[in-house]
């Protein structure tokens, strides 16, 4: 204790206190200090992307995934125009083997498509590009023969004759849904032919126009028939009133002789009425060998 009273020694006791706890603490700081640096040498082993390496790494990811969409896009085109072709080819068929002819117009009046059937209604060996009045070249429709399905024919029926062309025209321009007509038509070559036409429209999925379809059916045969029909029905009316004509002439004349005592009248009477009877024969043999001969034609033309 002795030794502590005195001034200097207790003075470097102090001193030696204080310079071991600033060793000690120096030595703590220093263990800290390591033990950070450490830490932080573990986390800068990860492999993490510098300033420089970054960009790059985005673009080959951006361009991986845009090669990635184009083969997808690619392979979708693909199995479109695949769907597409087999589509086309599919609708190219049908309108090949339709025995019915199909007359597409554009909107601008030209045709874009017409089927093998249609060529050879109309006598043309090439459509493609000719208008309405090209084809049809004045064709009139037969009155009472037109359908129109409008609303400015509330009757269904229209009695003013026109032509074929003006008929497309209508359906083309005047905004009307569907015409149906009949009339004579006459090929370039010259045949004439009864043919029927259906007049519609062809519109998009938003109801814009598309053009104009024409179905067209020849009916020569059938109007052949129907004439001849009609010629046969004439001449049965007159062959009727000719033979009961006959009949009245032979009737009079048999009344005569039955009231006649006059020989040589009787006579007369009796060559009247033999003259009369052979002609009424030879008209009805002729009626009946004709109506034999059409329907053996129309047999011949219906095996055909």
């Amino acid at each position: 204790m002795k030794i502590l009273a005195n001034p200097v020694v207790l003075r470097a006791v102090i001193v030696f206190v204080c310079a071991t706890f600033a060793f000690v603490l120096g030595l703590f700081f220093m263990r800290a200090l390591k033990r950070s640096i450490a830490e932080e040498g573990d986390f800068s082993s990860d492999p993490t992307p510098s300033l420089e390496t970054l960009p790059l790494h985005l673009y080959n990811t951006v361009i991986q995934q845009l090669k990635q969409q184009k083969h997808e896009l690619q392979v979708q085109s693909q199995a479109e125009q695949h769907r597409a072709r087999i589509s086309d080819n599919f609708s190219q068929a049908v309108l090949s083997n339709l025995s019915c002819g199909v007359l597409v117009f554009g909107t601008n009046g030209l045709v874009k498509t017409a089927n093998p059937a249609a060529k050879a209604i109309l006598g043309f060996a090439s459509t493609t590009g000719m208008g309405a009045e090209d084809i049809f070249r004045g064709a009139v429709i037969s009155s009472a023969r037109r359908v129109v399905a409008d609303a400015a024919c509330p009757d269904q029926s229209c009695e003013d004759a026109v032509s074929f062309a003006d008929e497309v025209s209508a359906v083309l321009r005047e905004d009307s849904k569907r015409r149906e007509f009949e009339g004579e038509y006459e090929t370039p070559a010259g045949e004439k032919r009864f043919i029927a036409i259906t007049v519609s429209r062809v519109a998009a999925e938003d109801g814009s126009l598309l053009g104009v379809a024409c179905l067209l059916n020849d009916l020569s045969e059938l109007e052949r028939i129907r004439r001849q029909q009609q010629l046969h029905g004439e001449i049965s009316a007159e062959m009727a009133l000719q033979l009961r004509t006959s009949l009245t002439t032979i009737s009079g004349y048999a009344q005569q002789l039955a009231n006649s005592r006059d020989p040589e009248l009787a006579m007369q009477l009796a060559s009247d009425i033999a003259h009369e009877a052979a002609q009424l024969d030879h008209s009805i043999g002729g009626f009946l060998t004709a109506r034999r001969a059409a329907q053996k034609a129309a047999a011949g033309s219906s095996v055909d």
